[in-house]
């Protein structure tokens, strides 16, 4: 805990009635199990619309103007088929991370009757996103875009169109795994079909003239290089986040006393499914589903009422700047 100066509670503690409970609407009724997610954000849809256009276009220039057009069948066989099985997943996770409820905390339950139901006692404090009116366990965060509170959310990614979050992060890590591995198999068959084309006529290695077969390697070559290093970077920061058991935010908004962690493999484990097995790479299964927070998992405890007079609380700066806390007695 840190110091901070004493009026920083003063004006709102043991006053609920600043959260305004009045203008929160109790929440829905939790739909089934599954039920699609999907964020109707412009810009996030136009991302997601072009990264299917690039992944296919990428398709496009493999089987038209390098695998078909060559007289080595084998060659053409083997690669078509780990290229598109690559692509599918890639894809497929994709529209997994896409659709897929990262970890929602339930809108609106910020109301006076809920506020009253956990029977808060000296000592314990909830925290509002006054956004989404939500009471935020710990770790969440409000996303400006998604307009909820996302629990342990390590950013908005406009690629898949949705937060990377608890529910999610699985099938990110997996999508900028197969993008990388396309990007770098597609660079090594352009690599080969210049060479063969160098060597033979030029007419004879595509069904296209030779200045559109050159513009459209260089094209491909261009987005696989872009997207390799892109995706790479992207894949490890992310692996990392996971084994340290710190999402982009925490790590961004570190204090100087690090919080209590989870062991690396064990965070590994619940990220993508249990125990090591060919799961781990199928965006078709499913992660470890985490326990719905409880209502005194909504609650935190403080070392003592009168320390809350002129104490933060551990995970202060973890929080949104709109966050606000509530003490209650």
């Amino acid at each position: 805990m840190m110091l901070i100066p004493t009026h920083h509670f003063r004006d709102i503690e043991r006053k609920p009635e600043y959260l305004q409970p009045e203008k929160c609407v109790p929440p829905p009724y939790p739909g089934p199990v599954g039920t699609m997610w999907f964020i109707r954000d412009g810009c996030g849809i136009a991302c997601a619309i072009v990264t299917w256009f690039l992944v296919l276009y990428a398709e496009f220039v493999v089987l038209f103007v390098m695998l078909i057009p060559s007289r080595d069948y084998v060659y053409s066989i083997i690669n078509g088929i780990v290229f598109n099985l690559l692509a599918f997943l890639a894809l497929a996770s994709h529209c997994r991370a896409m659709l897929t409820d990262p970890g929602a905390v339930p809108k609106g339950n910020a109301t006076k009757e809920f506020i009253e139901s956990l029977q808060l006692k000296p000592g314990q404090v909830v925290y509002k996103c006054p956004k989404c009116c939500s009471i935020k366990p710990d770790r969440a965060h409000h996303c400006s875009v998604c307009k909820r509170c996302i629990r342990k959310m390590d950013h908005h990614c406009p690629w898949v169109n949705n937060c990377v979050g608890e529910n999610n992060q699985k099938y990110f890590v997996l999508f900028t795994m197969y993008i990388a591995l396309i990007s770098l198999h597609a660079l090594i068959m352009v690599g080969f079909h210049f060479l063969h084309c160098f060597e033979e006529d030029w007419t004879k290695c595509s069904s296209f003239s030779p200045p559109t077969t050159v513009i459209l390697l260089i094209l491909l070559c261009f987005e696989g290089l872009l997207f390799l290093i892109f995706t790479s970077v992207m894949f490890g920061t992310q692996v990392h986040s996971i084994c340290t058991d710190e999402t982009g935010i925490e790590r961004l908004k570190r204090k100087n006393q690090p919080r209590e962690r989870t062991g690396s493999w064990q965070s590994v484990k619940e990220t993508f499914g249990g125990d090591f097995s060919l799961n781990w790479f199928n965006p078709f299964s499913r992660p470890c589903q985490p326990e719905i927070p409880s209502d005194k998992d909504m609650v935190r405890q403080v070392t003592s009422l009168s320390d809350t007079e002129t104490m933060e609380d551990p995970s202060e700066e973890t929080k949104d700047e709109d966050s606000v806390e509530v003490i209650d007695e």
